[in-house]
Formats: structure tokens, sequence, C-alpha cells
């Protein structure tokens, strides 16, 4: 189990300084948007900060892979959260960004409702599963795909109106937090395959399920809507956004499609629910716009004496 506490914060590193690095790489290249996925690709590409920032977060993918062979999936995503804290950190520190003080208060309540996740787990009951059944997978994942694309595309036709107020990119943050969301549950189902000696046997055994081909449609889809939205919106806030709804959709779907039961103490359960419950409402009433540009003062005009 402390092998994979220890890659949960691995990963959290990873994770964190990848999107910081992208911020970065992104803030000097020109405009991209998903309409041009071809064009987008081919900056970032060029781009040897976003390769860098990239390659982090494909590690903190592999990570994940070990956390989710020896946690279970509502201790692991306890875990990622608490990887928002480095993030806000380093978007301070290294992007000049700042928060409000309602959004600080936002984060501060998303902490305090995975501490109430983390207090429901217990050591000596809590199991991890390893396979889930594939139409159960695919019931859930799909619509969630589907669902997060339509907001995504909801959110650029809001953002394309005509003096329409600063985004702070909540929605985007859903989006692309549902998508990461599947792909975080098709990680954890190909996890399950990596058991034994039997690579050849593994191998196979995950090219026959819907694991990889989730992960391909999720990795090519949110790889162009996250650059989108990263380059235009705060990252210390749309990250934190998309962080929490792929946990909590990990946490409540990956808990149910894999089988890994809720607490059957009652204080345990109402921890459980209650700090799932806090996350979900702090994030609905998250501000959805930046505070609009004040225009400059105008110059005062000297009279001759």
């Amino acid at each position: 189990m402390w092998w994979g506490v220890a890659a949960a914060l691995l990963a959290n590193v990873l994770y964190s300084g990848g999107f910081v690095l992208e911020k970065r790489a992104l803030a000097a290249l020109p405009e991209v948007t998903v309409r041009r996925p071809g064009r987008l690709l081919r900056l970032v590409l060029g781009s040897p900060l976003w390769i860098g920032g990239s390659l982090a977060l494909a590690a903190g993918f592999a990570a994940q892979l070990i956390v989710y062979r020896t946690l279970p999936i509502a201790a692991a995503q306890g875990i990622f959260v608490s990887g928002l804290v480095l993030l806000v950190l380093l978007s301070a520190r290294l992007l000049g960004e700042e928060t409000t003080g309602r959004e600080r208060y936002a984060l501060a309540a998303i902490l305090g409702a995975l501490l109430m996740v983390v207090l429901s787990l217990d050591e000596g009951t809590d199991t991890v599963s390893h396979g889930a059944p594939y139409p159960l997978v695919l019931l859930l994942c799909v619509p969630s795909l589907a669902g997060g694309v339509w907001l995504y595309r909801a959110a650029e036709r809001r953002a394309s109106r005509r003096h329409r107020m600063p985004t702070t990119g909540v929605e985007y943050g859903v989006a692309v937090g549902l998508l990461y969301g599947v792909s975080s549950l098709a990680i954890k189902g190909v996890s399950g395959y990596w058991s034994g000696g039997d690579i050849g046997g593994a191998l196979l055994g995950v090219l026959r399920s819907p694991y990889p081909y989730l992960l391909l449609f999720t990795g090519a889809f949110g790889l162009v809507m996250s650059q989108a939205a990263l380059q235009r919106c705060r990252a210390s806030l749309i990250v934190p956004v998309c962080t929490t709804v792929t946990c909590l959709y990990t946490a409540v779907l990956g808990t149910l499609s894999f089988g890994e039961a809720l607490p059957d103490d009652p204080l345990r359960l109402a921890l459980r629910l209650a700090g799932t419950a806090l996350a979900v409402t702090v994030l609905l009433t998250m501000p959805k716009h930046d505070p609009a540009p004040q225009p400059p003062a105008p110059a005062k005009e000297l009279t001759p004496p």
C-alpha cells in the first residue's frame, strides 16, 4: 500500500509540473483552437517546453497504474486531489497567476471535502478490485464522453459571442474533467491485467477489452480540448476544476463499476457521502467569469498657470 501512496504523490508532482510547463509554452504560442486540431498539434509539437510538460503528464499516467494496483479507487482520488495545493503554488510562482479570495475559499473547501473522503477510508476493510463488467463500463463512459464534448462545444459557442464577460474556464474544466475521468477508469481497468509475469497474455487481454480504445479517444480529444482551454484560462482555476471532476467521477463511478464497496460503518459512510456532496456544491458555485478589465483612468489635463 505504501508503494501506492508514494506513486500517487509522485503523480501529483508530475501532473502539476506538466500542466504548468504546458501553460508556459502555450502562452508563447499563437492562439490555438479545437476547430483546427492539425494546426494546434503542429504548434505544440514545435515547442520543447510543451513536449517536456507532456512527457511529465505521460509519466503521471504511468504512475497511476501502480496506484490503482495497490490502493482503493476512493483512496487514490483523495491523494490525487491533494495535488491541487502544489498546482496553485506553482501557478502563482511560475506563471504569476493570482487567485481571488472566493476561489481560495473554494479550494480550501474542496481540500476539506477530500479530507472527509480520506477519513472515511479503512485499510482493514477497503478492498482493491481489478475487474469490471465491460457493458457497465461502456454504459457509464460513452454518455460521459458525449456529455464532455457537448459541454465543451457549448462553452466555445458562448466564448465566441461579442461583448462577453471574461470566462474563468469552469465549463472547460468540467468538460475536460469528464474525459479524464473516463481515462482514469480505463487506466484502472488496464492495471488489473498486469498482475503476473505473463506479459503476452496481459497485453492480449488488454487489447480485447474496451480500455485501450477509451484511452485513445480520451487522449486525442482531451489533448486538443485541454490545450485550447489552458491557453485561454488560468491554470490555477481550470486545472483544479478539471481535477476535482475527474477525481469525483472516478471515485463514485469507479467504486460502482469495479465493485469496491462503500463503508459499512455509518460514520465513515456519512463522511464519504458528505465530502463528495461538498466538493460538488463548491464546484457548482464557483464564479464563471473573471472581473471585466477596468479601463485606464483618463489623464488629467494640465491647465496653464
